[in-house]
């Protein structure tokens, strides 16, 4: 198991993380999210001991993390561009301790999953940016680590790409990987991940089970589409805000018992409803609620 216990990191006058505590289990898909200059950058940069808490500790089935047991993939990439594939990618595995013909071997699987064999022996520059991220995160997963650190990797993709990489990723999870990762497309992260963190300023406000998180918010979203005029109803009790969409409109509400009573209102009054949906707030929606209202762009 992967566990943070009361981290804190500082610059000076300036604390990037702070009290950040969090623990994944193998084989778990966990979310670190934040706005831009959060600390999840930092965070990773802790787990990777490329800086170290000024308080806190960081474990790795208790004892501390070996570097060999962890793949990075960073927001930046950073691969040779005029260097083959497979020399540098062979190379990067056996500074981590692989043998290399595994070293071959793994790379040879790893194309084959994302079905590009054919750039095995081209040079990084050659390839399009999707593919070179595909080669950038087999750099990452090459030597088979137990814990693997994804920061942003969906940034800049292809839907056709994002799915192929959500593929790997589960993959690995369901093989025993522990991913930690990060990103800013919160229906990615909801999508993969049942345990999160949101960070704001350094420090966590919202952290646990994901279904967990949302049951806690006693507010919920309304898709209405109705022939009744706005005007009519937007001001109804436990209405907190309407915005028009392409189908009708999106109504967040106090409560799921306030949907219910708008309903019945538009009924007895005569309204058609063509569309009236519940539904429980989005990783978005508490994430803008948790951080837009700290957010100084």
């Amino acid at each position: 198991m992967l566990e943070l216990q009361r981290i804190t990191k500082r610059f000076g006058d300036y604390t990037a993380v702070d009290d950040l505590s969090f623990k994944v289990p193998p084989g778990q898909i966990f979310g670190l999210l934040g706005a831009n200059g959060a600390g999840k950058t930092t965070t990773f940069r802790m787990l990777l001991g490329l800086l170290r808490p000024n308080e806190g500790t960081i474990t790795w089935k208790g004892e501390a993390i070996p570097l060999s047991k962890i793949g990075y993939l960073p927001e930046e990439r950073g691969l040779y561009p005029k260097i083959r594939v497979d020399e540098q990618l062979v190379f990067l595995a056996e500074l981590r301790g692989m043998r290399r013909k595994d070293a071959k071997a793994s790379l040879d699987e790893w194309l084959d999953f994302f079905q590009i064999p054919q750039y095995k022996t081209m040079r990084v520059e050659q390839l399009s940016k999707g593919n070179q991220q595909k080669i950038q995160f087999i750099s990452s997963v090459l030597h088979k680590p137990d814990l693997l650190i994804l920061d942003e990797p969906f940034s800049g993709l292809d839907p056709v790409n994002v799915e192929q990489l959500k593929g790997a990723v589960r993959h690995l999870s369901s093989s025993g990987t522990t991913i930690v990762f990060s990103s800013h497309r919160m229906d990615h992260v909801e999508e993969l991940c049942e345990y999160l963190a949101i960070l704001d300023k350094g420090r966590p406000v919202v952290a646990g089970y994901l279904p967990d998180i949302k049951d806690s918010y006693g507010k919920a979203n309304v898709l209405l589409t109705t022939d009744a005029d706005a005007s009519e109803w937007q001001h109804l009790p436990g209405i907190l805000s309407v915005s028009q969409e392409a189908e009708g409109y999106k109504l967040q509400v106090a409560s799921k018992g306030d949907a219910d009573a708008i309903l019945r209102q538009l009924v007895t009054s005569g309204a058609r409803v063509e569309r009236f949906m519940w539904e429980q707030l989005s990783l978005n929606d508490i994430f803008i609620e948790e951080v837009g209202k700290h957010y100084e762009p």
